[in-house]
């Protein structure tokens, strides 16, 4: 499947974006939606992404423009890989920044074998509890609206899986681990897991999406790339 075909953002293209940290999704796609009818001098154009990713989180944002906007649903539903760094002995409401520290664990028992084989037994088919601070409808509110205000929003569990997760960074109080998974798996609700099979707590401290289906973050651009792509394209 073509990405990054400028020349045909009207028709329907898909770009790959790098997204930026605290930009949210509908951010980057009301940006490319912005400089889309500006240069090419049209009223309305639907531009919309395949697979969100929270704000404190980067790489790998799938944007789909005219008609390929039709593929949205199939994209999102592809597998995606993540690099994460999770910092243990500490856990916050939201399981990662977005929220301060509520409550600090041991750490001095954790080894390198102790998470080696702590991060064996998330692989394969499981339930996962969805972060009250996620953008779930829950009777037609955002879950994360009702947690800031206290509420729990009263999340169900949810089917995912696994397919393969590695450590590749070992650094007290920090581990970096790689995760190939399933649709809907939030790494976040992974990471928290993570802390209580360690015995001890954890939360994201940082988050890159590298793929999501057959597409790469290696074949990504910035958000000035995709810019200067559309005015070079549009203003010929």
């Amino acid at each position: 499947m073509e990405v990054n075909r400028f020349d045909r953002l009207q028709e329907g293209a898909i770009l790959l974006v790098d997204k930026p940290y605290e930009w949210t999704s509908f951010d980057v796609v009301g940006k490319i939606r912005s400089l889309i009818k500006k240069h090419l001098g049209i009223k309305s154009i639907k531009v919309g992404h395949a697979g969100t990713l929270d704000p404190l989180a980067t790489g790998l944002l799938v944007i789909c423009t005219g008609k390929a906007t039709k593929k949205v649903m199939v994209l999102t539903s592809e597998n995606k890989e993540y690099v994460a760094k999770i910092k243990l002995g500490e856990t916050t409401p939201s399981f990662d920044l977005e929220t301060e520290v509520d409550a600090t664990f041991p750490t001095d028992h954790i080894t390198l074998e102790l998470v080696k084989d702590a991060l064996k037994r998330f692989e394969g088919p499981q339930m996962q509890q969805p972060p009250a601070h996620s953008a779930k409808y829950v009777n037609g509110k955002r879950a994360y609206n009702l947690a800031r205000k206290g509420i729990d929003p009263k999340l169900q569990p949810v089917p995912i899986e696994i397919f393969s997760i590695e450590l590749e960074e070992f650094n007290l109080p920090y581990i970096t681990i790689q995760i190939s998974c399933s649709k809907g798996t939030y790494i976040r609700s992974l990471a928290r897991d993570i802390g209580v099979e360690l015995n001890s707590g954890a939360h994201l401290v940082e988050l890159c999406r590298t793929r999501s289906g057959d597409f790469t973050l290696d074949s990504a651009l910035s958000l000035q790339e995709v810019e200067q792509k559309i005015k070079e394209v549009c203003n010929k």
